[in-house]
C-alpha cells in the first residue's frame, strides 16, 4: 500500500474553465463565477493512484462540513482507503484558482482556522505500507506541518520508502529562508524527491547537492518539455513531454507524482536502496508513463487524472 499524507481542499475554479472552456477576466469590476472542485496536491495524488490501480490510503485531517464530505466521497469513489483520515468541525481550506492564457494555474488560499492544519501524528501505519508520499501546503502550515514532518522521519527510520513533492506555494511561506533550511533537513529522510523546475529555482541549490544529502533519485518536471531524473550514482535520464492541447495544468504535477510511485511499485523499487538498481530502460519506462498520464490530465479541465485503462488503450 502507498500512503499519501497531506491536505485535501476545495479549488474554486472559474466557471468557464471548469466546463472546459476559456476563462476570461471580466471587466468593469465584474466577478467571474467560481465552481468548487475537489483538490489539494496530496489529495490529487491519492486519487490518481487509486485510478491507476495502486492500493492507496489517504492520511490527513478533513472537515466534517459539506466540502469535507465531498472530499471523502471522492476518495472512496476512486478506491482510496480513508481509514487514516482524521475529522474535525473546522472549515475546509479553499484555493481560488486563476488560469493563465497558456493554461497554467495560480492560486490564492484561505487557510486560517481550517481543519487540515490541525493534523495530529497518527499511530502505526498499516503493515502493508510500502511507501509514504508528502508535500504541498501540509508541510508549510503549522501546527500540522510538524506532525507531518514527524511522520516522515518516523517512517523513514523504519525503512519505509518516502517521497516528497514540495509543490511550493510561496504565498503561504512567511519566512522563505527558514523553509529552505527545513527542506534541506528533510532530505536525509527522503528516498525520492520530485519537483518542478520552478520549485527547484525557488528552493536554490542543485539536484546533485540534494542527492548528496540523502535521496536516491531526484525527478525534475519541465512542463511540456518532459521529465528528467538524476540518481545518486551519477545517472541522468530524460524523456520528452507528450504533445497535447492543454486545457489547464491543474493537477498535472500531482499526476506525475502518482504515476512515478505507481510505476516504481511495478518495478519493485520501494525496498531500501532499490532505486540504485534501476537502469536506463526502467527509468525511461517510469518517466514515460508519468509524462503520458500528466498529458491526459492537462487535456481536460481541473484535476482529473487518468484511469489505468486510458494509459493502456
Amino acid at each position: 500500500m502507498i500512503v499519501v499524507a497531506g491536505e485535501a481542499l476545495i479549488d474554486l475554479v472559474p466557471a468557464a474553465e471548469a466546463a472546459g472552456g476559456s476563462a476570461t477576466a471580466a471587466g468593469g469590476g465584474d466577478l467571474t463565477a467560481l465552481l468548487p472542485r475537489r483538490g489539494g496536491g496530496p489529495y490529487n495524488t491519492a486519487v490518481a493512484l487509486g485510478r491507476l490501480g495502486s492500493p492507496v490510503a489517504f492520511c490527513s485531517r478533513v472537515s466534517t462540513d459539506v466540502f469535507g464530505e465531498s472530499l471523502l466521497n471522492g476518495l472512496s469513489g476512486d478506491g482510496v482507503d480513508v481509514s487514516l483520515v482524521q475529522r474535525g468541525p473546522e472549515p475546509t481550506t479553499l484555493a481560488v484558482a486563476a488560469i493563465g492564457a497558456d493554461g497554467s494555474a495560480g492560486y490564492g488560499f484561505y487557510v486560517e482556522g481550517t481543519a487540515d492544519r490541525l493534523f495530529d501524528l497518527p499511530g502505526a501505519l498499516p503493515e502493508s505500507t510500502r511507501a509514504v508520499s508528502f508535500g504541498t501546503c501540509s508541510l508549510m502550515l503549522e501546527p500540522g506541518a510538524s506532525a507531518y514532518e514527524e511522520l516522515m522521519r518516523r517512517e523513514a527510520e523504519r525503512g519505509v520508502f518516502t517521497a516528497l513533492d514540495p509543490n511550493i506555494r510561496a504565498s503561504l511561506i512567511p519566512d522563505a529562508d527558514a523553509y529552505r533550511a527545513r527542506f534541506r533537513s528533510w532530505l536525509p529522510n527522503i528516498a525520492l524527491l520530485k519537483l518542478s523546475e520552478e520549485d527547484a529555482d525557488w528552493l536554490g541549490g542543485t539536484p546533485r547537492e540534494w542527492l548528496a544529502a540523502g535521496p536516491g533519485a531526484v525527478v525534475l518536471t519541465h512542463g511540456g518539455d518532459g521529465l528528467r531524473v538524476l540518481t545518486r550514482d551519477g545517472g541522468e535520464h530524460v524523456v520528452p513531454g507528450e504533445k497535447v492541447d492543454v486545457v489547464d495544468t491543474i493537477g498535472a504535477g500531482d499526476t506525475v507524482n502518482a504515476a512515478l510511485l505507481h510505476r516504481l511499485g511495478a518495478h519493485d523499487a520501494f525496498a531500501p536502496g532499490a532505486l540504485s538498481g534501476l537502469g536506463e530502460d526502467e527509468w525511461k519506462d517510469i518517466l514515460g508513463f508519468a509524462a503520458r498520464a500528466a498529458a491526459i490530465t492537462c487535456s481536460r479541465a481541473g484535476a482529473e487524472p487518468p484511469y489505468a485503462s486510458e494509459l493502456t488503450a
